[in-house]
């Protein structure tokens, strides 16, 4: 390959007293790229750890990292017999390391792992921009991750949260042990939809709403949504199946109206309050529906109170609570 010289064999050649013979050395060759400033636009193959890579010399000298010390002839590089320079090093975050190298920035990976991975190769290239760069951005998203979500402990806690906050507040009660009667065959996978939807919002929305949950009320899943220190909405998961023998409980996952709630508690972000046309446009009146059936042929069917949805005006007197 033109642009290089091959200097001596990294390992020494056996003797004939020596147990190795000439057949095991590797094929790799240790050769030394000289004068980077002469060889201006010329491409060299790269082999980084089975990843192939074709770039300039110009590129990997541009900055003072490691491989401007390898192509600049201060240090000495391995080539296989085709001429690809071989870098023992993982080869999957190598596109970022020449990305960075062209334009001094990169696209980073979406995962945290990704970004430990590339700040692990930047550091052994001691590419020291990439390094701050990928610092920088684990540490913000570890401040985004960050989510604290208080736990009530008494009403007066709650109103105090509420009334104080210039957020959003979505609130989730559910109290395992509020069983007054038995549970249906999926209501605690239903309930544990619940809080791990109340999670996935918390993560979603860090910043936006303040989040709270409740372990203190009456009621087994309920969801509350405030805004500017106002119930805005409410969202009942807990209904009762009056059976044929006896009364059961039932935890539903109203998941799409969950969502919608917590969008619509968003218009409260910001002051002033929304304009009366964008309110009316989420309003809903409250309801409570109840569906029973007679007998019909002799048989008792099941009578359901389902779940509700109560919304409140931000203009009334109403006090905060139920």
């Amino acid at each position: 390959m033109s642009g290089e010289s091959c200097l001596r064999p990294q390992h020494p050649v056996a003797g004939p007293s020596s147990p190795r013979s000439l057949a095991t050395l590797p094929k790799a060759k240790t050769c030394s790229y000289r004068g980077a400033a002469g060889l201006g636009n010329k491409y060299v193959r790269l082999n980084v750890g089975g990843t192939l890579h074709y770039t300039t010399v110009q590129v990997l000298t541009r900055q003072d990292t490691m491989l401007r010390a390898m192509f600049s002839g201060r240090m000495e590089v391995f080539t296989d017999k085709e001429g690809w320079v071989l870098i023992d090093r993982c080869g999957k975050h190598f596109g970022a390391i020449l990305s960075y190298l062209r334009d001094s920035s990169v696209t980073l990976p979406k995962t945290r792992q990704g970004i430990r991975e590339l700040l692990a190769e930047a550091k052994y290239y001691l590419i020291q921009g990439l390094v701050a760069v990928c610092q920088s951005a684990l540490q913000d998203s570890k401040e985004q991750a960050l989510c604290m979500i208080p736990v009530i402990t008494s009403v007066k806690e709650e109103e105090r949260l509420i009334q104080t906050c210039t957020k959003p507040v979505v609130k989730l009660l559910y109290n395992r042990s509020n069983n007054k009667y038995s549970y249906t065959s999926n209501s605690d996978d239903n309930l544990l939809k619940n809080i791990e939807l109340f999670d996935k919002l918390s993560l979603s929305y860090n910043g936006r709403v303040l989040f709270i949950r409740d372990v203190i009320g009456d009621e087994i899943c309920c969801w509350s949504f405030y805004g500017q220190g106002r119930k805005l909405a409410e969202v009942c998961c807990t209904s009762i199946v009056y059976a044929t023998e006896k009364k059961q409980t039932k935890v539903e996952f109203p998941e799409a109206r969950i969502y919608e709630e917590t969008l619509n508690a968003l218009l409260y972000e910001t002051l002033p309050v929304p304009d009366n046309s964008l309110l009316e446009a989420t309003r809903r009146r409250a309801h409570c529906g109840s569906h029973s059936e007679e007998e019909e042929g002799g048989e008792l069917r099941e009578r359901v109170r389902r779940i509700h949805v109560k919304r409140y005006s931000t203009y009334d007197d109403r006090p905060l609570g139920h």
